[in-house]
């Protein structure tokens, strides 16, 4: 009768022991991986300016006339002298296109009074030009004004004529700004674990966001600001 009231002792005492040592061991695993769930979020910013390598440029010009025949003519005639004018320029031929003319006939038109309409015919036309060569056509465009002289009546005042930039380099860019912002993060990241009296630990998780690009100002469009923000999550311990 003893030697089985001891064996219950002792199995008792094993059990309670099994216990509490299972239960200080999950509370020190459930400390640890509270601890190792501490984390910090912290975004790196990288911001570059490039040149553009492509300047697309619409000319666009009017012209009138109440005979079709004529207008095409003068059309055509003031469009070899743009041509003429911007090869003479150091624009190459390549670079250099021409769209189909927007011919309106104002007595075809349902609306409007058209009774003192001086010509039946009107069009518009665009020259544009595609170059790598930003500088020479940046320099062309302040000379434009030359063939006004010749009659040729230029429109500028739409969408359609305004001038864009191209930057097309992105993706030799993107390593080196990926990882100037990645860096930046960790710096940001460092300090605050030195000020919150705790180690940086590993990732946790990383995004990088989408590179935009834009125009540095709009007295320089031709200058474009790179932008990328990379955001981080380190994990932290004390």
């Amino acid at each position: 009768m003893q030697n089985t009231k001891a064996s219950a002792f002792i199995l008792g005492m094993g059990i309670f022991l099994g216990l509490a040592v299972m239960g200080y061991l999950l509370g020190h695993a459930a400390i640890e991986y509270k601890q190792f769930e501490r984390s910090v979020t912290v975004k790196g910013l990288s911001e570059r300016e490039y040149p553009a390598d492509i300047v697309i440029w619409p000319i666009q010009f009017t012209a009138a006339d109440n005979k079709l025949s004529t207008l095409y003519a003068t059309i055509d005639q003031q469009t070899s002298l743009i041509k003429a004018f911007l090869q003479d320029k150091g624009i190459a031929s390549a670079d250099i296109s021409f769209s189909s003319p927007a011919i309106t006939d104002k007595s075809a038109q349902a609306y409007g009074n058209n009774a003192g309409v001086q010509y039946r015919y009107s069009a518009v036309q665009s020259v544009t030009v595609y170059s790598s060569d930003i500088d020479t056509v940046r320099s062309v465009m302040s000379e434009l004004s030359d063939l006004g002289k010749q009659g040729i009546v230029f429109t500028g005042d739409n969408y359609q004529a305004q001038t864009e930039y191209l930057f097309t380099r992105l993706n030799n860019v993107k390593p080196e700004m990926i990882e100037e912002a990645t860096r930046q993060a960790r710096e940001v990241a460092e300090k605050f674990a030195a000020d919150s009296q705790s180690t940086l630990g590993k990732i946790k998780r990383a995004s990088q966001g989408q590179f935009s690009i834009s125009a540095r100002d709009k007295n320089n469009p031709h200058i474009k600001k790179i932008r990328v923000v990379s955001t981080v999550e380190y994990y932290l311990s004390d």
